[in-house]
């Protein structure tokens, strides 16, 4: 970013320069079918769970309550439980 805006305000943009810019700069590819990363049946079919159910939304904030108020559930507990 820095190289393409020295060689617009430097006056000297030869094309050697420009194509040296040019190569630098970042380039993508298209999805290969034969990875193991790409999953041509969408973006859901990978999941283990079906976020389209009815009740999903209710099952998903009882599991993150309970991941979240569990470690201060069990503190609370061992706080103030009789030693023995």
């Amino acid at each position: 970013m820095l190289a393409r805006a020295t060689l617009r305000t430097s006056g000297a943009a030869s094309a050697a320069a420009n194509q040296l810019v040019a190569r630098r700069a970042f380039t993508t590819t298209r999805a290969r079918l034969s990875s193991p990363y790409h999953y041509p049946e969408g973006p859901l079919s990978n999941l283990p769970f079906n976020p389209r159910k009815k009740g999903f939304a209710f099952w998903y904030w009882t599991f993150m309550a309970t991941g979240f108020g569990l470690p201060f559930g069990i503190a609370v507990w061992q706080t103030y439980h009789p030693a023995k």
